[in-house]
Protein backbone atom coordinates (compact mmCIF):
# COMPACT_ATOMS: atom_id res chain seq x y z
CA UNK A 1 0.00 0.00 0.00
CA UNK A 2 1.05 3.50 -0.98
CA UNK A 3 0.43 6.10 2.68
CA UNK A 4 0.27 9.86 2.40
CA UNK A 5 2.11 12.01 4.11
CA UNK A 6 -0.47 12.17 7.34
CA UNK A 7 -1.01 8.87 7.78
CA UNK A 8 3.07 8.50 7.48
CA UNK A 9 3.87 11.15 10.02
CA UNK A 10 1.00 9.15 12.16
CA UNK A 11 2.49 5.81 11.62
CA UNK A 12 5.72 7.81 12.61
CA UNK A 13 4.63 8.51 16.21
CA UNK A 14 3.57 5.21 16.81
CA UNK A 15 6.83 3.64 16.02
CA UNK A 16 8.70 6.49 18.25
CA UNK A 17 6.84 6.74 20.85
CA UNK A 18 2.93 6.04 21.33
CA UNK A 19 3.48 2.14 21.27
CA UNK A 20 6.42 2.45 23.45
CA UNK A 21 9.57 4.43 23.76
CA UNK A 22 12.07 3.58 21.51
CA UNK A 23 15.25 4.77 21.33
CA UNK A 24 17.95 4.93 18.81
CA UNK A 25 19.34 1.75 18.87
CA UNK A 26 15.68 0.15 19.42
CA UNK A 27 14.65 1.79 15.89
CA UNK A 28 17.61 0.50 14.36
CA UNK A 29 16.72 -2.86 15.62
CA UNK A 30 13.41 -2.05 14.81
CA UNK A 31 13.90 -1.48 10.63
CA UNK A 32 16.70 -3.76 10.52
CA UNK A 33 14.16 -6.62 10.91
CA UNK A 34 12.41 -5.47 8.14
CA UNK A 35 15.35 -5.48 5.50
CA UNK A 36 17.64 -2.85 6.50
CA UNK A 37 21.37 -2.82 7.68
CA UNK A 38 22.10 0.04 9.81
CA UNK A 39 24.12 0.64 12.86
CA UNK A 40 23.41 3.01 15.59
CA UNK A 41 26.78 5.35 16.55
CA UNK A 42 28.05 8.38 15.35
CA UNK A 43 26.34 10.83 13.16
CA UNK A 44 23.13 8.94 13.98
CA UNK A 45 20.02 11.46 12.92
CA UNK A 46 17.36 12.14 15.32
CA UNK A 47 14.74 9.48 15.88
CA UNK A 48 12.36 11.47 13.96
CA UNK A 49 14.19 12.02 11.36
CA UNK A 50 15.84 8.41 11.17
CA UNK A 51 11.83 6.92 10.95
CA UNK A 52 10.64 9.25 8.02
CA UNK A 53 14.00 8.47 6.15
CA UNK A 54 12.32 4.47 6.32
CA UNK A 55 9.14 4.86 6.09
CA UNK A 56 9.75 6.81 3.02
CA UNK A 57 11.74 4.51 1.66
CA UNK A 58 9.39 1.55 2.39
CA UNK A 59 6.12 3.31 1.71
CA UNK A 60 4.56 1.31 -0.98
CA UNK A 61 6.72 -1.64 -1.12
CA UNK A 62 5.89 -5.27 0.84
CA UNK A 63 7.82 -3.82 3.88
CA UNK A 64 5.54 -1.04 4.46
CA UNK A 65 2.72 -3.96 5.37
CA UNK A 66 5.10 -5.94 7.18
CA UNK A 67 6.34 -2.92 9.43
CA UNK A 68 2.33 -2.43 10.79
CA UNK A 69 1.90 -5.83 11.07
CA UNK A 70 5.36 -5.51 13.17
CA UNK A 71 4.14 -2.78 15.31
CA UNK A 72 0.48 -3.69 16.16
CA UNK A 73 1.77 -7.63 16.83
CA UNK A 74 -0.31 -8.63 19.83
CA UNK A 75 2.50 -10.76 21.12
CA UNK A 76 3.77 -7.32 22.30
CA UNK A 77 0.53 -6.22 23.83
CA UNK A 78 0.18 -8.97 26.12
CA UNK A 79 -1.90 -7.42 29.25
CA UNK A 80 -2.77 -4.21 27.03
CA UNK A 81 -5.04 -5.36 24.48
CA UNK A 82 -7.59 -2.53 25.08
CA UNK A 83 -4.34 -0.14 24.14
CA UNK A 84 -3.76 -1.80 20.57
CA UNK A 85 -7.09 -1.79 20.00
CA UNK A 86 -7.39 2.01 20.73
CA UNK A 87 -4.14 2.16 18.83
CA UNK A 88 -5.52 0.32 15.71
CA UNK A 89 -8.34 2.32 16.00
CA UNK A 90 -6.76 5.85 15.88
CA UNK A 91 -4.76 4.76 12.86
CA UNK A 92 -7.24 3.99 10.96
CA UNK A 93 -8.53 7.48 11.16
CA UNK A 94 -5.82 8.07 9.22
CA UNK A 95 -5.32 4.82 7.08
CA UNK A 96 -8.83 5.58 6.34
CA UNK A 97 -7.88 8.54 3.57
CA UNK A 98 -5.66 5.81 1.80
CA UNK A 99 -8.91 3.34 1.10
CA UNK A 100 -7.24 0.74 4.03
CA UNK A 101 -7.89 -0.29 7.63
CA UNK A 102 -6.23 -2.22 9.86
CA UNK A 103 -8.09 -5.29 11.33
CA UNK A 104 -7.27 -7.91 14.16
CA UNK A 105 -8.67 -11.04 14.69
CA UNK A 106 -6.92 -12.33 17.57
CA UNK A 107 -3.84 -12.80 17.28
CA UNK A 108 -3.93 -12.26 13.70
CA UNK A 109 -3.35 -8.60 11.94
CA UNK A 110 -4.63 -8.13 8.73
CA UNK A 111 -5.42 -5.58 6.28
CA UNK A 112 -8.95 -4.73 4.38
CA UNK A 113 -10.35 -2.31 2.40
CA UNK A 114 -11.81 0.81 3.86
CA UNK A 115 -14.97 1.71 2.04
CA UNK A 116 -16.23 4.81 3.84
CA UNK A 117 -14.18 6.97 6.29
CA UNK A 118 -15.55 7.40 9.52
CA UNK A 119 -15.97 10.26 11.54
CA UNK A 120 -17.82 8.77 14.71
CA UNK A 121 -15.24 10.26 16.64
CA UNK A 122 -16.47 13.81 17.05
CA UNK A 123 -17.36 13.06 20.76
CA UNK A 124 -13.73 13.29 21.77
CA UNK A 125 -14.19 17.02 21.89
CA UNK A 126 -16.81 16.77 24.13
CA UNK A 127 -14.57 14.53 25.97
CA UNK A 128 -11.81 16.94 26.18
CA UNK A 129 -14.24 19.78 26.87
CA UNK A 130 -15.69 18.06 29.90
CA UNK A 131 -11.88 17.44 31.61
CA UNK A 132 -11.37 21.19 31.39
CA UNK A 133 -14.23 21.96 32.96
CA UNK A 134 -13.53 20.03 35.77
CA UNK A 135 -12.59 21.91 38.71
CA UNK A 136 -9.97 20.94 41.65
CA UNK A 137 -10.39 21.97 45.19
CA UNK A 138 -7.32 20.41 46.71
CA UNK A 139 -4.48 21.16 45.08
CA UNK A 140 -1.24 20.34 47.21
CA UNK A 141 2.12 20.02 46.57
CA UNK A 142 3.52 19.52 50.06
CA UNK A 143 0.18 16.44 50.24
CA UNK A 144 2.25 14.97 47.40
CA UNK A 145 5.38 13.91 49.77
CA UNK A 146 8.22 14.50 48.40
CA UNK A 147 11.88 15.76 49.91
CA UNK A 148 11.29 19.22 51.23
CA UNK A 149 13.66 21.10 48.20
CA UNK A 150 12.10 19.33 45.30
CA UNK A 151 8.76 20.11 46.68
CA UNK A 152 9.73 23.95 46.67
CA UNK A 153 11.26 23.63 43.09
CA UNK A 154 8.01 22.93 41.57
CA UNK A 155 6.26 25.23 43.86
CA UNK A 156 8.69 27.84 41.77
CA UNK A 157 7.60 25.85 38.70
CA UNK A 158 3.85 26.18 39.12
CA UNK A 159 4.03 29.93 39.60
CA UNK A 160 5.86 30.26 36.17
CA UNK A 161 3.54 28.01 34.35
CA UNK A 162 1.10 30.40 35.70
CA UNK A 163 2.83 33.46 34.35
CA UNK A 164 3.20 31.72 31.09
CA UNK A 165 -0.09 31.10 30.66
CA UNK A 166 -1.12 34.86 31.15
CA UNK A 167 1.79 35.88 29.15
CA UNK A 168 0.35 33.70 26.43
CA UNK A 169 3.40 31.49 26.33
CA UNK A 170 1.94 28.04 25.31
CA UNK A 171 5.23 25.98 24.30
CA UNK A 172 6.75 27.02 27.80
CA UNK A 173 3.43 25.82 29.48
CA UNK A 174 3.86 22.69 27.64
CA UNK A 175 7.62 22.06 28.20
CA UNK A 176 7.35 23.15 32.11
CA UNK A 177 4.05 20.91 32.95
CA UNK A 178 5.25 18.07 31.51
CA UNK A 179 9.03 17.87 33.07
CA UNK A 180 7.76 18.57 36.29
CA UNK A 181 5.12 15.62 35.90
CA UNK A 182 7.90 13.53 35.18
CA UNK A 183 9.31 14.90 38.14
CA UNK A 184 6.80 14.27 40.37
CA UNK A 185 6.38 10.78 39.23
CA UNK A 186 9.83 10.40 39.42
CA UNK A 187 9.86 11.19 43.26
CA UNK A 188 6.97 9.14 44.28
CA UNK A 189 8.25 5.95 42.38
CA UNK A 190 11.89 6.61 44.51
CA UNK A 191 9.54 6.03 47.26
CA UNK A 192 7.54 3.79 46.42
CA UNK A 193 10.08 1.32 44.41
CA UNK A 194 8.54 -2.11 45.14
CA UNK A 195 5.25 -0.92 43.68
CA UNK A 196 6.83 0.36 40.48
CA UNK A 197 9.66 -1.78 39.44
CA UNK A 198 6.71 -4.98 40.36
CA UNK A 199 4.06 -3.09 37.80
CA UNK A 200 3.02 -4.94 35.14
CA UNK A 201 4.06 -2.01 32.59
CA UNK A 202 7.77 -1.56 34.09
CA UNK A 203 10.00 -1.16 31.62
CA UNK A 204 12.90 -4.04 30.97
CA UNK A 205 16.15 -4.33 29.58
CA UNK A 206 17.17 -7.43 27.03
CA UNK A 207 17.94 -9.36 30.09
CA UNK A 208 14.36 -8.85 30.98
CA UNK A 209 15.70 -6.98 33.79
CA UNK A 210 13.28 -3.85 34.85
CA UNK A 211 15.65 -0.75 34.39
CA UNK A 212 16.60 1.49 37.14
CA UNK A 213 13.98 4.66 37.43
CA UNK A 214 16.98 7.14 35.83
CA UNK A 215 15.98 5.41 32.66
CA UNK A 216 12.28 5.18 32.38
CA UNK A 217 10.84 7.98 29.98
CA UNK A 218 7.42 9.70 31.04
CA UNK A 219 5.36 7.49 29.34
CA UNK A 220 6.65 4.46 31.33
CA UNK A 221 6.23 6.42 35.29
CA UNK A 222 2.55 7.45 33.24
CA UNK A 223 1.24 4.20 32.33
CA UNK A 224 2.98 2.29 36.28
CA UNK A 225 1.57 4.61 38.28
CA UNK A 226 -2.20 4.10 36.32
CA UNK A 227 -1.52 0.27 37.13
CA UNK A 228 -0.66 0.80 40.62
CA UNK A 229 -4.07 2.89 41.04
CA UNK A 230 -2.44 6.06 41.98
CA UNK A 231 -3.65 8.01 38.52
CA UNK A 232 -7.29 7.04 36.94
CA UNK A 233 -7.90 6.19 33.52
CA UNK A 234 -8.97 9.92 32.53
CA UNK A 235 -5.73 11.68 33.28
CA UNK A 236 -3.75 8.57 32.00
CA UNK A 237 -4.65 9.10 28.58
CA UNK A 238 -4.11 13.05 28.97
CA UNK A 239 -1.16 13.00 30.33
CA UNK A 240 -0.09 10.73 27.21
CA UNK A 241 -1.02 13.83 25.45
CA UNK A 242 0.76 15.93 27.42
CA UNK A 243 3.85 13.57 26.89
CA UNK A 244 2.83 13.62 22.97
CA UNK A 245 2.79 17.74 23.46
CA UNK A 246 6.24 17.86 25.15
CA UNK A 247 7.96 16.01 22.43
CA UNK A 248 8.53 19.04 20.28
CA UNK A 249 10.71 20.08 22.72
CA UNK A 250 13.10 19.12 19.52
CA UNK A 251 12.70 22.09 17.11
CA UNK A 252 13.06 19.44 13.57
CA UNK A 253 10.22 18.04 15.31
CA UNK A 254 8.10 20.73 15.42
CA UNK A 255 9.15 21.98 11.95
CA UNK A 256 8.31 18.54 10.52
CA UNK A 257 4.83 18.23 11.80
CA UNK A 258 3.64 21.94 11.56
CA UNK A 259 2.83 21.66 15.29
CA UNK A 260 1.54 25.08 16.57
CA UNK A 261 0.65 25.17 19.97
CA UNK A 262 -2.01 27.73 21.05
CA UNK A 263 -3.63 28.29 24.36
CA UNK A 264 -6.02 25.52 24.17
CA UNK A 265 -2.75 22.93 24.09
CA UNK A 266 -1.95 24.91 27.49
CA UNK A 267 -4.69 24.48 28.99
CA UNK A 268 -5.09 20.86 28.64
CA UNK A 269 -1.16 20.29 29.48
CA UNK A 270 -1.67 22.61 32.73
CA UNK A 271 -5.42 20.80 33.54
CA UNK A 272 -3.44 17.27 33.02
CA UNK A 273 -0.85 18.37 35.53
CA UNK A 274 -3.65 19.81 38.08
CA UNK A 275 -5.31 16.36 37.54
CA UNK A 276 -2.51 14.39 37.87
CA UNK A 277 -1.96 16.16 41.60
CA UNK A 278 -5.09 15.58 42.53
CA UNK A 279 -5.24 11.96 42.14
CA UNK A 280 -1.96 11.31 42.99
CA UNK A 281 -2.33 12.77 46.74
CA UNK A 282 -6.14 11.16 46.84
CA UNK A 283 -4.77 8.12 46.16
CA UNK A 284 -1.62 7.80 47.49
CA UNK A 285 -0.22 4.46 48.32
Amino acid sequence: MILQQKTLEKLRNLINEETEYRSGPKLVSFFNDLGFDDSYGQGFPSRWIYTDEKLAQINGTPELDKCIKKLFAPVNFIGRFTDLDKFIKDFNQYLAFDNWKVVRNEKEITFAKADKINFEDSSSGTEEDEFLKREFSEISLDKIGLDGVITETLKVRFEEMKKCLSAKAPLSVIFLAGSTLEGILLGIALKHPKEFNQSKVSPKDKEGKVKDFPHWTLSNFIDAAYDVGLLLEDVKKFSHSLRDFRNYIHPYQQVSTGFNPDKHTAAICWQVLKAAIYQLTKNAI
